[in-house]
Parts: structure tokens; C-alpha cells; sequence
């Protein structure tokens, strides 16, 4: 299967590093997004399927802390901050809330592009949500993500691994909207050989499985035209 091209967010008040990072990142294959301040940066997250986030501290918005934790309430998305501050707290603050990475400006392309490669190998595959125990609708469904397990309404549900994997990712994603070659790409991996259509044939059984009414779903529900997304609170 043609590997999917990852999609990467720059958010920076900074024309210049926007223009300069974004030429950059293209040429190694990856599709970027940019955004200039909070407001546009959440616009985009929400929208795309983002694999990992750069971001500059000083916005003219909200600072570059308060967006990361603002991502980090809804998805385990790499973050590699990126900023003119040099103090050691200023980067264990960065680190303690969410950042997976620190670079300060001037800062090298070669060596930006060394951390994102690290960074995306090492979370490649980790389609645990931001706590390892999840519980949705006042407690009707229970996701225990370090347990590989699933409980509705008290009573644990059998899930296939590939099944497991689906759900994973549109909880680590939540109401992120993904196509079926989305959910290949992130869940199943490249060395999926069946039809995109199977991810349908998932998605039935899962829901057959925590879904008090399968024809009318509350945690895996459809996108006309577009895939599939969690519905989960």
C-alpha cells in the first residue's frame, strides 16, 4: 500500500519561518499547514488530521502554552515547541505540559527535521489516548487502553485486534473526521492488504458491539461522503 503522506501544523506569528519551514518540510514529503495565531491554529487541528504540531510560544492570540494544552485535552499529537526563549525553565515548563520536544530559534532545518523524524518513529504506533483508562457517557462504556479492554454497561465486549485498533485511533482523535484510507493509514497500518471497504465491515461489528442501537450510533458515527468520527464525551 502507497505509504500516506503526513500532514504537519506551523503555527508562528513569523511570516518569514512559515514560508521558510513550510518549502522546507514539503520537499521531504510532508503536507503542511500553517497557521499565524491560536484561533487559526485550532481551526485547522480540528479539521485535519494532523501527525505532529511545531509551535511557537509567542503568539499574538494566546501563548504557545495554553494552545498546547489546550491540544493535549484532546489528542496525543506530537508537539515540538519552537521559540526565541533559551531559559532552561522556560523549556521543563514547555516539556511538563505536553511538548514532546524543544528547539530555540536560530534553529537549523537539518536538525529540525531530525526530531520530527525521531519523534513520528517513536509514536508511529501509540494509539493510546491521553489517559489510559476512558470513560464516556457518564460511564456506559469503559476503554481501558494499558488493559486492552472494553466494558458496556458493566459487561466487557470482545473486540478484535484490528477491531481495537480503529476504535484506539478515533478516540485518540476525538471528533476528528477520518476517511477510510485515514483509518488504514493511522490504525491499520501500511502492511493492511485488504479493501478500504473493510474498514466498513469493521465498523459495523464494532458498533454491533458497544452500540445500544447500531442503526442509530453515539460513539462511531457517519460523516456523509467523508468516513467516520468519535461521537464519545
Amino acid at each position: 500500500m502507497r505509504e500516506e503522506k503526513k500532514k504537519v501544523l506551523i503555527v508562528d506569528d513569523e511570516a518569514k519561518i512559515l514560508d521558510v519551514v513550510k518549502s522546507f518540510l514539503e520537499t521531504k514529503g510532508y503536507i503542511v499547514y500553517s497557521a499565524e495565531n491560536g484561533r487559526e491554529a485550532f481551526q485547522i487541528f480540528d479539521r485535519e488530521n494532523i501527525a505532529l504540531v511545531i509551535l511557537d510560544l509567542m503568539l499574538p492570540d494566546m501563548s504557545g502554552e495554553e494552545i498546547c494544552m489546550e491540544f493535549r485535552k484532546k489528542s496525543r499529537v506530537p508537539i515540538i515547541m519552537l521559540t526565541a526563549k533559551s531559559d532552561e525553565e522556560d523549556m521543563l515548563t514547555g516539556l511538563s505540559i505536553g511538548a514532546d520536544d524543544y528547539l530555540t530559534k536560530p534553529f537549523s532545518l537539518k536538525e529540525l527535521s531530525a526530531r520530527m523524524d525521531a519523534i513520528l518513529r517513536r509514536s508511529g504506533n501509540d494509539l493510546v489516548p491521553l489517559y489510559k483508562r476512558n470513560s464516556f457517557r457518564e460511564g456506559e462504556l469503559e476503554v481501558d487502553f494499558e488493559g486492552r479492554s472494553i466494558r458496556k454497561n458493566g459487561m466487557e465486549v470482545n473486540l478484535t485486534p484490528n477491531e481495537f485498533k480503529l476504535l484506539a485511533a478515533l478516540i485518540k482523535y476525538p471528533n476528528r473526521v477520518f476517511t477510510r484510507e485515514d483509518l488504514i493509514s493511522v490504525a491499520l497500518g501500511d502492511e493492511f492488504e485488504g479493501y478500504d471497504r473493510a474498514v466498513d465491515s469493521h465498523i459495523k461489528n464494532i458498533r454491533q458491539k458497544i452500540e445500544s442501537d447500531s442503526k442509530n450510533p453515539v460513539y462511531i458515527l457517519t460523516v456523509h461522503g467523508v468516513g467516520y468520527k468519535f461521537g464519545g464525551k
